[in-house]
Order: C-alpha cells, then structure tokens, then sequence
C-alpha cells in the first residue's frame, strides 16, 4: 500500500483553507528518509530514489493527496492575533495506516501560502533537520510528539541571519488542529461552526466523549488532561519548548512545533533559551502555568457551545479550569517519584522533590546526569552523584533523607536501579552536540547528525560510541540562544 489518503478535513471545512500547491524546488536531493517510521504509516516508498526525493521535496504530489494551507488564530506571547495560519507548510492529506490510524502528512518549508504575511515561505536546512532529530528523540523517550519522515534538500538558498540551504521537512501528525484553530472559528465564524469543528475533533480525538451529558465540557476536560501529561513530561526530562504560543498547542495532545526548543543541562527554573522570548514567558519553570493559560484560552472558543443547553456548564467549566493546578501536581509528582525510584505516593514526596530542586539549582548540577546516576546510590555510595556537584558535601543531607524515604519501600537495590534507569535516560539531544551536528550537515558532513540520531533513538542505553551525547556542554559552548528559523 503507497499511499492510503482519506482527506476528512478537506471534505468537510471546506472555505476554512487555502487550497494551494508547492513551490518546485530546483535540484531536489533527499537527505533523511524515516523508513521505520514509513512501515508504521503504511507507506511503501516507491523503487527508484528519484520518485522518492521529488514527493518529499515538494517536486511531485502523491496520489490522493490534496495540498491546503490550514487557517488558524492564535495567542503569540499573550498577545491575540486573529489571522494567522500556515505560512510555510502544507497538509498533503491524512494517511491511514494498516491498523486504521489516522495521520496528517505536512509539508514544510515548501513555500509561500495566502498565510506568509512577510515571509518566504521557506525552511532552512537546520531547522528542518533539528526538527527531525528532537522529534525522534522525543518519541524514543515516551513524550507524545508529532514525528518527522523525511527531509529534503531543495537547491535553494534560504537567507534568514546568513545564507543557509533550503530544505523541506515532511511531518506526521495525529492532526494539526490546535487551540489557535478553535479560536478562529469563534473569532471569525461563530457558535454554530466552533461546534462543527469540536464535533469533528471529538471524532477524530476523543470520541468517548461524544458520549457525556456536555460532549463540548468532556471534550475541554480531554483536551486539558492531554496537555497536562505533555508538559509534565517535558518538565520531567528538562525540555524547553520554546514558544507554548496557543498556534502550537495540538488538541491531540502532542508536542507540535521544534522551532527554539532546547533542553536545559543545570537544573534551573529560569532557563529561556529562545531569542523571541525575551521575558522568560516561556521558560522552563513556567511551562505549567503557560499549559494552563493556554486551556483557559481554549475554554474561551468553546464557551459558547460549552454553555449552549445549560448555562451550570459554564460554573462547571470553570471548576475543571480551576482543578488544573492539583491534575497538573498528580501528573507531575508520578512522573517524579519514578524518577527517584518510588513505587508507592507518600505525602512529603512533594517536599522531599522541592528540596532536591533546591539544591540542585543552588550546585548547578546536570538535570539528566544527576537523575540518571541517583539509581547507583544504594550500592556505589554518595559519591555517584556528590561529585556532580559544586560542593560535593551540599547533597548529602538530601541523599540521607532519599534514602530513608525509599527505606520505606523495600526493593532489591538492583530492582529499583533498573526501574530508574527505564525512565532516567543516558542520552538525551545535547545542545551543544545538536548544533555541532546541524553545522557539519551545513557544510555537507551528515555523519554527525547520524551519530547523534541513533544514540537519541536509543536514550536508556549506554553504549560507549555514545558516551559523547551524555555529557553537559563545556563552559566554552557559553549562553544558547535558540532561533525559531522561520
């Protein structure tokens, strides 16, 4: 089976896309092709490489697909915009795949639309190729994201600070409706369409919702306990996403969008990387509260078919928004006490948490490194982690009260290492190792970036090949500034 496309979006939102087609790229060449990935989706590539290259490009269309630019609004760092929508990219179509699963295949980087406002429309290859790589390392980790298939090389020139290659990615989506899409539905068409589309999300995402007294109310509760898994996720491997603007908050759940994204070494509350966020908006520590913002503005664009035939919904709505902070805690505080080998919830484990964050901030330890060493303690001693610290003596008082805490839960101190090390990953995309990668790719050297892509595919294993990628950045990489590439 090549393709198996079923456009269910184009058919039924028709007026609220673009129809359009790509650019030609000018001497296409394919650079990354996901073939793991392919068999998933069902897609048989075709035989020669040259057919391959020209649909992943942007040069050919497959059969059944339907090119359109998708519509949507959005919050951009708090700020409403009520026409935005793609730029650069284009959804071929949905895949359905041989276990029946329905996937978005987009194009970006494969030129302007009615939506480029001042853009070109293009990608360069950085962007494309760092997208494919985090995506991937995402996915290895057990984060919902959406996944990369292939990039392509398009023989252009993209200039943004410099003159880079041109390139096209091509991403895989459970869907690419987002908060932004409901908000402009209710900003441009009414009640009457925002449920139209809730109706078709519910379908698509959430059908068991379908079935509650308020399928608009189940729907927001769905929606906002997704996103809470999310970023609870992100938070509990160090990942900044970078731009939690409402335009990338995917209904499905999924992480959407790898534009300035990063992953903090040193533990810190304040990490921004990005150069668009200037205020820390985004920063690591306040990715919960921007989630939870984020669910409010949702809750917003549905109000109306949430309160339709019975306004009590609307105080019951906003009771489910107000429950976000104890959800987010419960979430949060599971994915921890895995981290720190507990089998069983206790109820100073938040203190116990809070304290270690302390005092990693105040010894600038590695997030990942502390993490995935503290499972040797029991039998290597203190030491497995004191020494990551400024002052080896500062984290002994911690250690003590970790141990009696796990004390408390009687487990073969191998038992409790192996379940750490199942959630504690060895390798995760260094920041300095991903640009270094991204940069030999530039000048034509792909082998780095191919090193890099199967060590983070496989992120709880320790292969000495890859003892390169579990290391923090030396202090002569300096401050990461991340750009949004487009």
């Amino acid at each position: 089976m090549p393709w198996n496309f079923d456009n269910s979006y184009f058919r039924q939102f028709e007026g609220f896309y673009a129809p359009w087609q790509l650019d030609r790229p000018a001497s296409p060449s394919l650079l990354v092709w996901n073939e793991a990935l392919a068999r998933e989706l069902g897609i048989t590539p075709p035989q020669d490489d040259a057919s391959l290259t020209e649909i992943f490009a942007g040069a050919a269309l497959p059969p059944g697909s339907n090119p359109i630019a998708l519509a949507y609004a959005g919050h951009q760092f708090g700020h409403f915009s009520p026409q935005l929508g793609d730029g650069r990219a284009l959804l071929l179509g949905e895949q359905i795949t041989p276990t029946g699963a329905r996937f978005d295949i987009q194009l970006k980087g494969s030129g302007r639309t009615p939506f480029s406002r001042n853009g070109d429309g293009k990608s360069a290859v950085g962007p494309a190729l760092r997208e494919y790589l985090v995506s991937e390392a995402m996915a290895a980790l057990g984060v919902p994201t959406t996944r990369s298939l292939a990039v392509a090389l398009t023989g252009e020139t993209v200039v943004r600070q410099r003159a880079h290659p041109g390139a096209v990615l091509t991403r895989v989506a459970r869907s690419h409706i987002r908060v932004g899409t409901f908000q402009f539905f209710a900003a441009h068409l009414g009640a009457d369409h925002v449920r139209k589309l809730a109706d078709y999300a519910i379908a698509r995402h959430y059908p068991e919702a379908a079935q509650a007294a308020n399928p608009y109310l189940a729907f927001l509760e769905a929606v906002m306990d997704a996103q809470i898994r999310l970023v609870a996720a992100w938070v509990n491997i160090g990942f900044v996403h970078g731009v939690m603007n409402t335009d990338n908050v995917a209904i499905s759940g999924e992480t959407l969008d790898y534009g300035p994204c990063a992953f903090i070494d040193s533990y810190s509350p304040q990490a921004s990387f990005s150069s668009i966020d200037a205020n820390g908006r985004y920063a690591f520590g306040n990715q919960p509260n921007i989630c939870s913002w984020n669910i409010r503005q949702l809750a917003v664009a549905l109000a109306e078919v949430i309160g339709d035939s019975d306004e009590q919904d609307i105080a019951r709505a906003n009771l489910l928004l107000d429950s976000f902070p104890e959800r987010y805690l419960a979430v949060w505080l599971e994915g921890m006490r895995a981290k720190l080998g507990f089998s069983a919830a206790h109820d100073d484990d938040a203190i116990l948490v809070d304290e270690l964050f302390a005092a990693m901030q105040e010894q600038n330890v590695d997030f990942t490194q502390f993490f995935r060493q503290l499972g040797k303690v029991p039998e290597a001693g203190p030491q497995a982690v004191s020494g990551l610290c400024a002052d080896p003596g500062a984290i002994l008082p911690w250690l003590e009260a970790w141990q009696s805490r796990i004390a408390r839960e009687p487990m073969p101190a191998t038992e409790r290492s192996a379940a750490m090390n199942a959630v504690n990953p060895v390798t995760i995309p260094r920041n300095h190792k991903v640009e270094e990668a991204l940069a030999a790719a530039e000048d034509g050297d792909m082998a780095p970036f191919q090193t890099m892509l199967e060590a983070v595919r496989y992120p709880f294993e320790v292969r000495a090949a890859w003892a390169q990628f579990a290391s923090p950045a030396p202090a002569s990489f300096g401050s990461y500034v991340t750009f949004c590439g487009t």
